[in-house]
């Protein structure tokens, strides 16, 4: 059994209904990234996390246009990339553009060409995952 990729809502929720936080907010989470790999693509979890909330950005109603989504790894190295992570907002792609990333696990390629990709170099640390989105006031 595969498990669900779930949406990213929180920001759309944020900035239309001031739930679970009045914007502007600040939410911080941490914890492994996990992906399941079914294409070909080059990828790593935090930066198909990144992705996956650029394309939920760019295709809501309800999203602030200024909502920013980062996702990193603190170790310095996502996936089988020189990358840590990645930086997006709802102008970073087009949705059919990241949908089509999305299906074959191809995050750094547009990320990149988006110049989006985070790139630290191998930290020497591994605390955790890290991700960050920044609501702004509407």
């Amino acid at each position: 059994m595969r498990p669900r990729k779930r949406r990213l809502r929180s920001p759309e929720g944020i900035a239309a209904t001031g739930n679970p936080l009045d914007p502007p907010a600040v939410v911080v989470s941490g914890g492994e990234t996990t992906v399941t790999v079914d294409g070909d693509g080059v990828g790593g979890p935090n930066q198909e996390f990144a992705l996956s909330a650029a394309v939920e950005l760019a295709g809501s109603d309800d999203a602030a246009p200024e909502t920013v989504v980062a996702a990193v790894d603190t170790d310095g190295v996502d996936g089988p990339t020189d990358a840590a992570g990645a930086i997006v907002d709802g102008e970073t792609v087009a949705v059919r553009e990241g949908r089509h990333a999305l299906a074959d696990n191809d995050a750094t390629t547009v990320l990149g060409a988006a110049d989006a990709v985070i790139t630290t170099s191998p930290t020497g640390t591994n605390v955790n995952d890290l991700r960050v989105v920044v609501v702004p006031e509407p």
